[in-house]
């Protein structure tokens, strides 16, 4: 049995509110095992026998027949969100915020090409390591930032989806707590 985290895109975007005790339920409708919820910002935890690119179209298809709408997912094992927590190339700074980007394995290059195209605010940076895109920026800045434009940008909503380092911390101690 492989310890997992979906990582959905979009739970309270442009009027969808994805509640988590719903997200948690049809998890669960859809066979994933031993599901948690972390936060609400679209973190799932859970088992399963299945690799993670099954768990994956599974929980896609689930969400989108319950929420009639399609739902971008991003599946990582407890290896790979450990790897990305440890990875990360910036220290803690209580003026700043660092977000690790999950997406598919290549596109943390593509996202650091498009971050050396924007006029950056000061103290903000990027980094890829370890196949891992982060970005840091001032508390206070990330909406204003340089690259938060490039967030929204809606042809690259199925491509990525960001967690503060914080938030992937409590995602991994979960992981682990359930395992």
């Amino acid at each position: 049995m492989t310890r997992y985290c979906a990582f959905l895109r979009g739970v309270n975007v442009n009027g969808r509110k994805m509640l988590m005790k719903d997200v948690k339920g049809v998890a669960e409708r859809a066979g994933l095992r031993d599901v948690v919820t972390v936060l609400a910002t679209g973190n799932v935890v859970f088992s399963s026998d299945e690799t993670a690119q099954a768990v994956a179209v599974q929980l896609a298809d689930a969400l989108r027949e319950h929420y009639g709408e399609p739902v971008f997912l991003f599946v990582k094992d407890a290896a790979q969100v450990d790897a990305m927590v440890g990875a990360v190339p910036f220290e803690d700074d209580p003026d700043r915020h660092v977000y690790a980007f999950v997406c598919d394995a290549g596109f943390e290059d593509t996202l650091l090409a498009r971050f050396q195209t924007v006029t950056p605010v000061v103290g903000e940076t990027a980094s890829v390591n370890q196949g891992c895109f982060f970005w840091q920026v001032p508390k206070g800045s990330t909406l204003d930032a340089g690259f938060s434009k490039t967030l929204g940008d809606p042809r690259m909503r199925a491509q990525l989806t960001s967690r503060n380092i914080s938030t992937m911390r409590k995602v991994q101690a979960a992981m682990a707590r359930a395992s």
